[in-house]
């Protein structure tokens, strides 16, 4: 047994890594390269469209769910609208290049290609539903007390546009580099990609651990009735990637390991993990108040549940559930 329980480990650890430092290394060059100034000068000013493109900008500036918490207060600060920023927020650690390569190599010989699509597609249009929400909400009903409106770059959007105060336990690698030559801004991207990836490797470990222990101690006919239902495991399973708070660049090895589970209910972990997981509640709350992140919380569970139960039956025959 212990053989089984350090192969599934030491298979999750070794396949996922690469992509986890991968992600980390383009999300230290996005943080320190690519200026909020610049990112909402190439908006358009039409809401609608600025929140449609800022829900796939995550194929050209890809972040994991934790880093993208942290730009994007720097981008609602220098006068990213709400809405857009939000969105960005929500559908980068989903619509990436780097999520999408591990997606395909995870699942590969378990309908690789329809993972991938669906979680890309359905990533990106909750995101854009939520932006949308957000577009008709005044941002005080969302914010954190103590924010200020501000017009920094003049573009301030029906008060959309506001400023928040930075955690005191974060480095804003960007703002260091804006004074910095060539070489200085290549060795704070290494910085900030080095700290992203400690601080996520610890969640992949956990994960890893989790899975090989479900794949070669727990018995099959103890979860049989967890997967064998399928609003039950998608609920079981959505539950599970949430406590587990893996990056998104690596969960998709995790995830996949569950093959007992329908697919239905593997996508929904996939897609609610990276927008609403343990570690992003307190994340989320150092930007926007606690009754909103719970009810933005609550909205995606709900949402991403019924649209997976939906798209079940059109999968289950398939692969045998």
């Amino acid at each position: 047994m212990f053989n089984d329980f350090a192969r599934t480990f030491l298979s999750i650890l070794f396949e996922g890594a690469p992509f986890l430092l991968l992600g980390s290394l383009i999300s230290g060059f996005v943080d320190v390269f690519v200026s909020s100034d610049r990112m909402a000068r190439l908006l358009p000013k039409n809401n609608v469209v600025s929140i449609i493109i800022c829900g796939w900008l995550g194929l050209i500036f890809p972040m994991c769910e934790c880093g993208s918490v942290v730009i994007i207060r720097r981008f609602i600060k220098k006068g990213l609208p709400l809405a857009s920023a939000v969105t960005y927020m929500l559908s980068t650690p989903i619509v990436s290049p780097i999520v999408a390569l591990s997606t395909f190599a995870a699942f590969k010989g378990q309908s690789a290609w329809e993972m991938t699509v669906l979680r890309l597609l359905l990533g990106f249009a909750v995101s854009v539903i939520v932006g949308f929400i957000v577009l008709r909400l005044p941002a005080s009903a969302i914010l954190r007390e103590g924010t200020t409106a501000e017009t920094t770059t003049g573009r301030r959007r029906a008060g959309l546009s506001v400023t928040t105060a930075p955690p005191s336990d974060s480095v804003d690698f960007s703002a260091i580099a804006q004074s910095a030559g060539f070489g200085k801004k290549m060795l704070l991207a290494i910085q900030s990609a080095t700290a992203d990836f400690l601080d996520v490797t610890f969640f992949l470990i956990l994960g890893a651990v989790v899975a090989a222990t479900f794949n070669t101690v727990v018995r099959q006919e103890v979860i049989l009735p967890f997967a064998s239902n399928t609003p039950l495991a998608i609920a079981a399973l959505m539950v599970l990637r949430s406590l587990l708070s893996i990056c998104s660049t690596t969960d998709a090895f995790i995830v996949a390991t569950f093959r007992t589970f329908p697919f239905a209910a593997q996508l929904a972990a996939l897609v609610f993990g990276p927008l609403f997981d343990f570690k992003l509640f307190w994340l989320y709350s150092m930007i926007f108040k606690k009754r909103a992140v719970t009810i933005l919380g609550i909205g995606l569970f709900i949402v991403i549940f019924l649209i997976c139960w939906r798209i079940a039956p059109f999968f289950q025959p398939r692969f045998g559930f």
